[in-house]
């Protein structure tokens, strides 16, 4: 058997790809502990050609969708020229911050019919995703979409096979999945440095009247200034409601609760890490707890869900959790965790002891003498004392994006036509087992899921 000392688990720790991890450079050492900085993706050692230009346009000028366009147009060859929203002063806002000569509508088609746009970025409510990205890829467009990728289940396949049938790029907005500290937790769980996987913990809590999405509403919102029939779409119709419009995460009609938000994240992590397809049944119960201010969204959801790769999942979400936002994914293992936060992970490793010891002390002293020497002859003490691994920090460099390197990564794959790093298929993979914890609540029963097939089963 192997003994697990320090030196032993920093040269597993440490035997990972350099791609995968971009660079790791040493910053500093306290006792019992090393702290590395990953290094952030290289960037192109020369201009962008002429002919590899990206122009884009906005779909969903919202929080979301503005904030996406600001990493977007940060990547070398790419340029806003496009945008449509279904409220006025969005699109004033956007001449005002990416100029007068970007094209502004209220309807979405006008937009597609463009010739000088390569690509879209997908920032609607819930309930349009799928149309707007379906009549993007058919109009020639390749398609960066927002999360959660699908509002309904049957979104999925229609997404999936329009993608096939046009051959557009699309890629789902979850940005983990192009974190360099997420691949260096995929390094070292496949290495090994934590043992065998039994158990993931992720959680996601708020603690704010924003962070539940009661987000600012501006004082000239009416049927006037805003396109109310198009928002709707396909939900249900109803009269003019400023605080739907501007606040429609707290609504089933529009959006999918703390599910689609935010477990979809962290299903998204944790499959990138493990490599695993999705769970095989789940389970989840929750409730509005404390935002009662006629949403229909729960404000607190708890999951359970089984994963035939060998582990269980556990997700959380707190919108009342009584302190600051915290994000937190733990991965468990037979000889340790890795656990990932907002700005780094840790690596505690405790090896599996090399012997099960001995509860004789009940026993009569003859035994107990007779116990100790049989045991030693199986179990032979160890010379010399061999240290635990401890702990292992890898932090990310100040300033770091995990959304920008996203985006790179979508416009790398518009250039070279090489699938996107989140595709459809791995988008609904996430979406769909997220939104098991809604239809467990709504049912009040354990659904099953078939993660290769991407089908519901119960």
């Amino acid at each position: 058997m192997q003994i697990w000392n320090r030196r032993n688990f920093l040269k597993v720790a440490g035997a990972v790809s350099a791609a995968s991890l971009a660079g790791a450079a040493r910053a500093g050492a306290e006792t019992g502990k090393r702290i590395f900085t990953l290094s952030a993706q290289d960037e192109p050692a020369k201009p962008v050609a002429a002919n590899d230009h990206i122009q884009i346009a906005l779909i969903g000028a919202g929080g979301q969708g503005m904030g996406d366009t600001r990493s977007a147009v940060q990547v070398q060859g790419v340029k806003l020229v496009a945008v449509a929203d279904c409220y006025d002063g969005r699109l004033a806002r956007s001449k005002e911050a990416w100029g007068d000569d970007v094209f502004t509508t209220r309807d979405y088609n006008e937009v597609l019919a463009r010739k000088d746009i390569d690509a879209v970025i997908i920032g609607t409510p819930d309930h349009w995703h799928k149309q707007a990205s379906v009549d993007a890829m058919k109009a020639g467009k390749d398609v960066y979409c927002e999360k959660p990728m699908i509002h309904l289940y049957k979104d999925g396949p229609e997404m999936i096979e329009t993608a096939k049938a046009t051959n557009r790029i699309i890629q789902i907005g979850s940005q983990r999945v192009s974190s360099v500290l997420y691949a260096k937790a995929k390094d070292l769980l496949a290495s090994g440095a934590i043992g065998k996987l039994n158990m993931v913990t992720a959680s996601w809590d708020r603690n704010s009247s924003m962070g539940a999405w009661n987000y600012t509403i501006p004082p000239d919102a009416s049927a006037e200034t805003c396109d109310w029939p198009r928002f709707l779409g396909t939900a249900p119709k109803i009269p003019f409601s400023a605080e739907q419009f501007f606040q429609w995460r707290k609504w089933k009609a529009y959006g999918s609760g703390v599910a689609g938000d935010l477990f979809v994240h962290l299903f998204s992590g944790t499959h990138f890490v493990t490599g695993a397809l999705g769970p095989t049944q789940g389970m989840a119960t929750g409730a509005i707890r404390f935002w009662n201010d006629r949403r229909d969204a729960m404000d607190v959801m708890l999951g359970l869900f089984d994963y035939r790769e060998g582990f269980n999942l556990s997700l959380r979400v707190n919108f009342v959790d009584g302190g600051e936002e915290s994000e937190s994914l733990i991965f468990t293992g037979s000889e340790g965790t890795i656990q990932i936060g907002w700005t780094g992970l840790t690596v505690n490793r405790v090896p599996r002891e090399t012997e099960p010891g001995l509860t004789i002390d009940t026993f009569p002293k003859a035994m107990q003498e007779q116990i100790e020497t049989d045991y030693r002859k199986k179990y032979p003490p160890h010379s010399g004392s061999a240290a635990l691994a401890g702990e292992e920090k890898y932090m990310l460099p100040k300033g770091y994006s995990d959304q920008y390197d996203h985006f790179k990564n979508f416009f790398a794959s518009v250039r070279s036509r090489k699938t996107a790093v989140e595709d459809a298929v791995f988008g609904y993979r996430a979406a769909g087992a997220a939104l098991l914890s809604n239809l467990s609540i709504e049912r009040k029963q354990i659904v099953r899921w078939d993660p290769d097939a991407m089908k519901l089963l119960s």
